[in-house]
């Protein structure tokens, strides 16, 4: 029988060849995938990296019994000395906070795989971590509190919260979806071809079929860094609640930024820089800081119907102030346009206020007022997400150093792009539609 050292020797030589393959799958600028060949050879290191752990975990546990009843019997094959265990504690952190003291442990003190905390999931980062060295790499963040942090993410988003989302729980790095091809909704090119004829009895009609096309979303690494004293650390209950909530807050702030103005390099694509936003032109003469009642209704006569029931008004705060103004009509015949909330009327007990019916949301990724995508209609439902249901943990005692304060980071893998590639053609009418509508520059 294999010794322990023999047995790790071995795992480490797998693990290593993995690698390999996995760099072709993260490599930067050129990614592909593995040929026939190639996965045969990955699944078959997978079964060996299995195997392995399964025997190096049963020899860890006779170890243990053996240093249990006194250290003094040697296992078969082995040199009779006792291999170094981890520590047995209880299944799981019970707090977030509790695993970043454990990560913070395991950099500060450098320790290796058989003295941290056996809690702690390793991983490996694209290039090439030492085992031995967490900076380099970072922990599997435990999954009910992963799991919590991407909930809240979703559930406090004003932009996260009404995508679609996927998450990717296997061992790709990306997903590919069918999707619709329609540009047009002319006779023969709904559902990129389907054709439908009135005919005469045994008449007959031409061939027609839908048409679609490839969506791609390949996870792109989102870091969050956030910074810690050496008091604040020792409290595992402080850290729970400073860090989840601060991370939270600032990952959601960056997906939701690239949801909205991303420009698909290393990032999601935003649909303000997709071909599928339409930019309405204002009124001759309007001023550059003015948002009017016609500029309200060009936007959400470009909107197609089936978005209506499910659009919303993105704007900058500074927009808002510009619609309390816009009404149509005049006399005693005038009607508002906008329902603040907080105000009597429909929207009192509402946080945000409606704008033909439709709530407004102010948020931080809209453009300055005057400059286009200062007011957006979307409906996100038709802008789709994918992540991959997990996150990684790393530390460093080093960024801050002279600061006295601990760095962790946060990684988080995500992707997203629009579901529409460009405006469609109503079937009666010349302007075009979009489920992503902007007023553009004054």
């Amino acid at each position: 029988m294999k010794t322990l050292e023999q047995l790790r020797a071995e795992l480490t030589k797998t693990i290593g060849a993995m690698d390999v393959y996995q760099k072709m799958l993260d490599e930067e600028g050129n990614p592909r995938d593995l040929t026939e060949a190639e996965e045969k050879e990955f699944d078959a290191l997978l079964a060996t990296s299995a195997s392995l752990r399964k025997q190096i975990e049963r020899q860890e546990r006779a170890a243990a019994e053996r240093v249990a009843a006194g250290g003094l019997v040697p296992a078969d094959g082995d040199t009779g000395t006792v291999e170094p265990t981890v520590k047995k504690l209880p299944e799981g952190f019970k707090t977030f906070g509790e695993q970043l003291q454990a990560v913070a442990n395991a950099g500060i003190e450098r320790l290796g795989p058989e003295e941290r905390d056996n809690r702690l999931v390793m991983i490996k980062d694209g290039t090439g971590m030492n085992e031995g060295t967490p900076t380099e790499g970072g922990f599997l963040v435990q999954t009910d509190h992963s799991t919590v942090l991407l909930q809240s993410m979703h559930e406090m988003g004003s932009v996260l919260s009404r995508v679609r989302n996927l998450t990717i729980t296997t061992n790709a790095n990306g997903i590919k979806l069918p999707a619709l091809d329609e540009d047009s909704r002319v006779d023969g090119s709904r559902w990129g071809g389907i054709n439908a004829a009135w005919i005469n009895e045994a008449g007959t009609t031409g061939d027609s079929k839908p048409k679609f096309r490839e969506i791609e979303l390949r996870l792109n690494k989102l870091l969050g860094i956030g910074y810690m004293t050496e008091e604040l650390l020792q409290d595992a209950a402080v850290l729970d609640s400073i860090m989840t909530q601060a991370f939270t807050e600032e990952l959601t702030y960056k997906v939701e930024d690239a949801i909205v103005n991303g420009d698909g390099q290393g990032k999601p694509l935003g649909f303000m820089n997709s071909g599928a936003v339409i930019s309405v032109t204002p009124e001759s003469g309007q001023a550059s800081t003015a948002i009017n009642t016609i500029n309200i209704l060009n936007m959400f006569n470009r909107l197609p119907i089936r978005s209506r029931m499910k659009a919303v008004w993105l704007i900058n705060q500074e927009v808002e102030t510009q619609l309390w103004q816009l009404t149509l009509g005049s006399g005693t015949a005038v009607t508002l346009l906008y329902r603040p909330p907080g105000v009597a009327g429909p929207n009192q007990n509402n946080p945000f206020g409606t704008l033909l019916g439709r709530p407004v949301i102010p948020v931080e990724y809209c453009a300055a007022l005057g400059t286009a995508g200062d007011i957006v209609l979307v409906d996100l439902e038709q802008y789709i997400t994918a992540d991959k249901g997990g996150m990684s943990s790393a530390y460093s005692m080093h960024v801050r150093f002279l600061y006295d304060e601990q760095a962790f980071r946060i990684t988080h893998r995500v992707d997203g792009q629009p579901t529409w590639k460009k405006a469609i053609t109503p079937a009666n009418g010349t302007n075009t539609l979009s489920p992503f509508v902007v007023l553009g520059t004054r």
